[in-house]
């Protein structure tokens, strides 16, 4: 989901801290974080109070949104059983099928954005297996839920309940129906309000950004966004690595990239090298990188990530997501090459 941002990090916090009760009012019209969103958006005259009042009106609290966000699968699984998920043979059949459907669009976007077209296909076949699931919530019920039951996130998603609304003038969006994930990401490549506004591009120049039924738009957006997060063009991801002994290594140990979100690489492959982890690929001592350890379904896995493996994290934090997105894109690109 982007599209964008890792939501698993919070599922202790929000077990811990149980959503308050759903008001017995219309909607969110009552609930007392919602008034006081009202009363902001009143004050900075962003958007008209009588549109605003008839879609808080018509929100709906779902339990199973606050179910979702507290159990997603970057958190709760291994790599051994999120890997299956996504690296199958019919989501690799299906993205055969839809970069066919529309080469000459992921050529244009690679050459104007400098992003692998493999990449990007990946991408919409990891969120949204390519257009076909794209969500059923409706948007609105998702951000409100979020915005006024999810302590834990209530300030950010407050702030892309405040994005959605910009988008009915900027994209065209019907705010009432638009549908999408639990944390209300939208279209092929399930981005969140924000990253709509921030990062969609007219990719087919009939003047509007529409990223939910668009495929052209969709595909030219995806590119957008690595490219504007730090894609160094033609540059690997990632690679298989070995570890250099089979016993505990207090120093690999010390480089492994720890923690739920991963850092930009600071360390160097010599750094790496050092520690006792060496790279199935032939890198400069000098090039900034990260060292992962993965329990794979055969044992220990052991991956160096390069400055593109963190960009494809900026789409969603999850190592365990940019692992599935670049091993997909990989199998993609075997097929279509």
């Amino acid at each position: 989901m982007t599209l964008l941002l890792t939501l698993g990090i919070f599922s202790q916090v929000a077990a811990a801290s149980p959503a308050p009760a759903s008001t017995t009012a219309p909607g969110y019209l009552s609930h007392p974080e919602a008034k006081k969103l009202v009363a902001e958006i009143e004050a900075e005259k962003s958007y008209p109070m009588d549109k605003l009042n008839t879609l808080l009106g018509s929100a709906e609290k779902s339990q199973s949104i606050l179910d979702a966000i507290a159990r997603p699968a970057e958190k709760t699984k291994t790599w051994a059983e999120y890997r299956p998920i996504f690296l199958t043979q019919d989501r690799v059949d299906k993205g055969v099928e839809f970069y066919q459907a529309h080469k000459d669009t992921f050529l244009r976007a690679e050459k104007e954005f400098g992003v692998s077209r493999y990449v990007i296909l990946a991408i919409i076949g990891v969120e949204t297996r390519y257009g076909k699931h794209k969500g059923n919530y409706r948007v609105i019920d998702a951000l409100a839920t979020l915005a006024f039951d999810y302590p834990p996130r209530a300030p950010f998603f407050r702030s892309e309940l405040k994005h959605f609304l910009q988008l009915e003038q900027e994209a065209g969006i019907d705010l009432m129906s638009a549908k999408g994930s639990y944390a209300g990401a939208m279209g092929f490549g399930q981005f969140i309000s924000s990253s709509y506004r921030h990062y969609a591009v007219d990719f087919d120049g009939d003047g509007h950004r529409d990223l939910i039924n668009n495929p052209v738009d969709a595909i030219g957006s995806v590119a957008n966004y690595f490219k504007q997060h730090g894609w160094k063009s033609g540059e690997p991801v990632a690679s298989v690595a070995r570890s250099l002994t089979d016993n505990d290594n207090p120093a690999l140990d010390a480089v492994i990239s720890q923690g739920p979100k991963p850092q930009k690489p600071q360390l160097t492959i010599l750094d790496i090298k050092q520690a006792g982890l060496l790279a199935d690929a032939d890198y400069r001592d000098d090039e900034k990188a990260t060292a992962m350890r993965f329990a794979g379904a055969e044992g220990t896995e052991y991956w160096i990530g390069l400055q593109n493996f963190y960009v494809i994290t900026r789409y969603n934090h999850s190592p365990l997501y940019a692992m599935a997105v670049y091993q997909l894109s990989e199998e993609l690109k075997q097929r279509l090459s």
